[in-house]
């Protein structure tokens, strides 16, 4: 296919976008009218309803996935009493802030190598890293692919295990059936800008443990006495207000401040209600993308959906079979596409200085690390960018081959 002009073009391409739309700048207007930014109506009704989505009965809607990663550790930390030092199992491929956070909590990320089709953690591989130290797994639903929980559950319980998803890159798909978040002790999301959800920084916890939800809203809230939640508190009567009064300035343990506002909830909660059009739109363009590249499948590995699970594309990976990457990506962001590389981990210059050059222990996460990279498929694209970006594939094929 040929584009004869750019003009008609919304570029660059980006791997993800945001626009406002009629009811983010409704519920927007409601939390003006009211006048409060702190914890109230609009949080809690995103929490509920976010995680009611996902078969959870918590919530906790927070500042970032980073953070709703950290506090996940610390409450596990915390409830199951496990020592500094202890270790986390993370995939080999994932964003820096999986195993940031193990580190943050004085505990040792221990790797696994990656499916080479879903890019998720290899299940067949995790038992061979448990150690007496070993204390949980977080298995990453990576790029919008739910990871093959089935057996990640039975590795966690028959080693007594705690699981924390890392579903960041991962909203409302199923595994056999079961959301993403609901599968272990905690789920971790994010509503980052170019995510699924979008409320400009944001992340989420889902937990079916009252007791964990309650330490999760403690640690982000500067690790403050439970019984002080929100300024709604304050309006308690009698002997539950002294009791509020004498606590609500207690600190019981060492927490963050990783609280979001009633404006990020509020643009969630419209965003919440596109989910639908949402997951479509992606999938559509995904199919469309895959459609149109499906004749380069000698050089590139399209994306891979097992039958048991839903992909709901926060991007379109691709690993080259062969040829050079760099050649490619090149010619791509020359032509305002944007591109990022695929979640490389142990060949960043920090986890070099702290683990040492490990790669080649990893030889599926290091063949990706060298040759792939994702492109968006986010809903804001049409069909005339998508078919500006085969076109470009394509053209770059032909002079290079």
């Amino acid at each position: 296919m040929k584009i004869k002009s750019t003009q008609q073009l919304k570029l660059p391409i980006g791997v993800g976008d945001f626009r406002f739309g009629t009811l983010e700048k409704k519920f927007i207007r409601k939390v003006i009218v009211s006048n409060r930014l702190s914890y109230g109506p609009m949080t809690q009704e995103f929490e509920r309803k976010f995680s009611a989505e996902h078969d959870c009965r918590f919530g906790i809607f927070c500042n970032s996935g980073t953070s709703a990663l950290h506090i996940a550790i610390a409450a596990l930390k915390e409830v199951y009493k496990w020592n500094n030092g202890d270790e986390i199992i993370v995939p080999a491929i994932t964003f820096i802030a999986t195993s940031n956070v193990v580190l943050h909590n004085n505990l040792k990320p221990v790797f696994v190598d990656v499916d080479r089709f879903t890019y998720n953690i290899n299940p067949s591989l995790i038992e061979e890293k448990i150690t007496e130290r070993t204390r949980g797994i977080i298995p990453v639903h990576l790029f919008g692919l739910p990871a093959d929980m089935e057996y990640i559950v039975e590795i966690a319980r028959g080693n007594k295990l705690r699981i924390i998803e890392d579903s960041c890159e991962t909203m409302f798909a199923t595994y056999k059936g079961k959301k993403v978040g609901s599968f272990g002790d905690i789920g971790c999301f994010s509503t980052y800008i170019a995510h699924f959800l979008v409320t400009g920084i944001g992340g989420i916890c889902t937990t079916n443990s009252s007791r964990l939800a309650v330490i999760i809203k403690s640690l982000m809230n500067h690790g403050r006495d439970a019984i002080y939640i929100s300024i709604d508190d304050d309006n308690k009567k009698g002997k539950e207000l002294f009791r509020i009064v004498e606590r609500r300035f207690k600190f019981i343990r060492l927490g963050h401040s990783f609280r979001a506002t009633e404006l990020e909830a509020a643009i969630g909660l419209a965003q919440l209600m596109k989910k639908g059009d949402i997951i479509t739109k992606r999938r559509e363009n995904a199919a469309y993308l895959t459609a149109g590249l499906r004749d380069l499948e000698e050089f590139l590995q399209l994306p891979y959906t097992p039958k048991d699970r839903e992909h709901n594309f926060m991007m379109y990976p691709i690993v080259l079979k062969k040829g050079n990457k760099k050649k490619l990506v090149r010619f791509l962001e020359e032509n305002m596409i944007e591109t990022r590389d695929m979640m490389p981990l142990l060949n960043q210059p920090l986890y070099i200085k702290l683990f040492g050059n490990i790669q080649n222990e990893y030889p599926v996460a290091k063949w990706i690390q060298n040759n792939g990279f994702y492109i968006g498929c986010h809903q804001y694209l049409m069909k005339k960018e998508l078919d500006y970006v085969i076109d470009k594939f394509h053209q770059f094929y032909k002079k290079y081959g």
